[in-house]
């Protein structure tokens, strides 16, 4: 049977992509998607991952997206395998990545009709995706070939304009599948490919008017904070703080904000605010006058509620991808301008400030955090939160630290301070999940040579298929496991009370031995009784290839304590602090 329409148009289709800079495509495998398999591997300009299991495989190019900033492709057969694909997509769409699902399904004639292996696939993700389109039956006429060049262009630049998300098309395939690669020209003529449709992004600005009443509004506060959430762009770290060096306002830096790392100042940027604003006395006697926050709210319930209590402060949300990100429901502003061309409008238009008694003593109370921090880096037994003062040291420059969630991020928050390093530091949190973690850190790992994840025995165990990642694309990562034999971020909660439930509802141990399915997957398992074997094993790991697994057993309950009891001396110090100061 003549398959030249089917393969015309799906050629012309991956072409498109790879012209307009889709490069990467995490496949997997499947007989209904096989047309579109097989030409993206055939073109020279498509690099294709394959990962067998579509949960894995989505979250895989999850990681590959963040890593370089770019939109990825995936690639999956009809009927629950595009399912398999939902969790990443959801958290594609929160944590604004960019990617370009492709779902195969059963032409319109086998629907609806109890044919095998079709659901149904049209606006399967919902809200979730933020562009569907049920894509035409394959025809190589010159207009068919146009529109499907127009949809993956136009598809590559929906998924890029802010906020950036994953967009879903969907290509009801007719039998015969196979392609057939021997058709000249296969890829389109030079000409045709010039008259395609480019889609070009850019960043929204304010106009002049904008700029001068902003700058009036917060010129006139003396005793404001930046706050800085979860933000990517290195050359942020310059701008944000030169306009707090300009206001001299303290930076309220998240570690996924890259401000705790790199070479731009640190003189104003404060990363123990987590411990100190669980203090009464300093909530109270510290009120901004103005709040400017970046970025998505950052992973500090404490700075949420801080900001929460100041509700009738004014609160200026910069947001150069125009979404809304305010948690905490009290923003009186949202500016849709790019974060850096805010830094640099504001800092060009008020006058440098000289000194500031308010900045001051946020440094002061923030240096009083630190020194309990040292004290916790000189614990002898194996604690979470020491995990991340270790790293923070051995880590070389330019890697990537990628952390899970539930304890982990929360130690990164309170443990991982500045430094000089350029530390990457990413996470999945636009939803939050502990599910896909591996498999995020894999595709993260396929972008940077040293890419550490640090991550939850529960977490590791919702996503051992992403080991495979590791063992068939010979992949180099680290990955530190924290084995508290269940979730560890229950026993912070009120749940811990309820001791004759709690175990079985929210502690949920597994007594899992780690060690054999690592090695199945051909990965080298070390695991550690004291500090010393951790630094040799990190050590060991980054001087080898392949996968390298380093457990670290901890006990929740001493978990629990060494943090109340960190908390609780930091408390008591900031009131005598403050009383002196009175």
């Amino acid at each position: 049977m003549n398959n030249h329409n089917l393969t015309r148009y799906v050629a012309s289709f991956v072409d498109e992509l790879v012209r307009v800079g889709v490069t990467e495509a995490v496949v997997s495998p499947g007989s209904r998607s096989t047309p579109m398999a097989i030409l993206m591997a055939e073109h020279p300009g498509m690099n294709v991952t394959i990962n067998i299991d579509e949960r894995s495989s989505a979250f895989y190019a999850l990681g590959v997206a963040k890593a370089t900033k770019k939109p990825v492709a995936i690639l999956c057969t009809s009927g629950t395998a595009a399912a398999n694909y939902f969790p990443a997509i959801v958290e594609a769409y929160y944590s604004r990545v960019p990617l370009i699902v492709l779902t195969a399904d059963r032409p319109h004639e086998l629907r609806d009709v109890g044919a095998p292996q079709a659901i149904d696939q049209n606006q399967l993700y919902g809200n979730h995706a933020k562009w569907f389109v049920e894509m035409a039956i394959p025809d190589e006429s010159e207009q068919m070939l146009s529109y499907v060049r127009t949809m993956a262009g136009r598809a590559a630049g929906t998924a890029l304009t802010a906020p950036s998300g994953p967009v879903h098309l969907n290509f009801p395939f007719r039998e015969p599948l196979v392609p057939n690669l021997e058709l000249e020209n296969l890829w389109g003529t030079t000409e045709k490919q010039g008259r395609n449709v480019n889609v070009l992004v850019g960043k929204p600005v304010m106009n002049e008017l904008q700029a001068n009443l902003l700058s009036e509004i917060i010129s006139g506060k003396k005793n404001g904070i930046i706050v800085c959430g979860s933000h990517y762009d290195s050359e942020f770290g310059y701008e944000v703080t030169s306009l707090a060096e300009t206001l001299k306002f303290p930076i309220l830096a998240d570690p996924l904000s890259q401000l705790r790392s790199g070479e731009h100042p640190m003189t104003y940027i404060i990363d123990g605010y987590d411990a100190f604003l669980r203090n009464e006395e300093f909530r109270h006697g510290f009120s901004p006058e103005i709040i400017i926050r970046f970025g998505a709210m950052p992973v500090s319930k404490a700075l949420l509620q801080y900001i929460q209590s100041h509700k009738d402060t004014p609160q200026l949300i910069v947001d150069g991808d125009g979404g809304w990100r305010d948690p905490t429901l009290s923003a009186t502003d949202m500016v849709y301008c790019d974060e850096k061309e805010f830094c640099q409008m504001l800092t060009r238009r008020i006058e440098k400030r000289t000194e500031s008694s308010w900045a001051n003593s946020w440094i002061r109370i923030n240096d009083i955090v630190k020194g309990h921090v040292n004290v916790v880096h000189n614990e002898e037994m194996l604690f979470e939160g020491k995990v991340f003062t270790e790293l923070q040291k051995i880590l070389p420059a330019e890697s990537t630290l990628f952390v899970g969630n539930s304890m982990p991020i929360r130690d990164l928050d309170t443990f991982f301070t500045n430094n000089e390093k350029s530390i990457r530091v990413l996470a999945n949190r636009g939803a939050n999940g502990i599910d896909g973690l591996v498999s995020t850190a894999m595709g993260i790992s396929a972008q940077n040579e040293h890419t550490v994840l640090v991550i939850g025995d529960l977490s590791f165990y919702h996503d051992l298929n992403g080991l495979l990642a590791a063992k068939h694309h010979q992949l180099n990562i680290t990955i530190v496991l924290i084995n508290n034999d269940g979730g560890g971020i229950f026993s912070f909660l009120p749940q811990s009370k309820e001791e004759k439930h709690f175990e079985t509802l929210f502690g949920t141990p597994i007594g899992l031995d780690y060690e054999y399915v690592v090695k199945m997957y051909g990965g080298h398992f070390t695991s550690v009784d004291n500090w010393t074997e951790f630094r040799e094993a990190i050590s060991t790991s980054f001087n080898g290839k392949g996968l390298h697994v380093v457990e670290v057993k901890t006990d929740r309950k001493e978990n629990v304590n060494i943090h109340r009891k960190m908390w609780n001396n930091v408390s008591q110090e900031i009131k005598s602090t403050l009383m002196k100061e009175q």
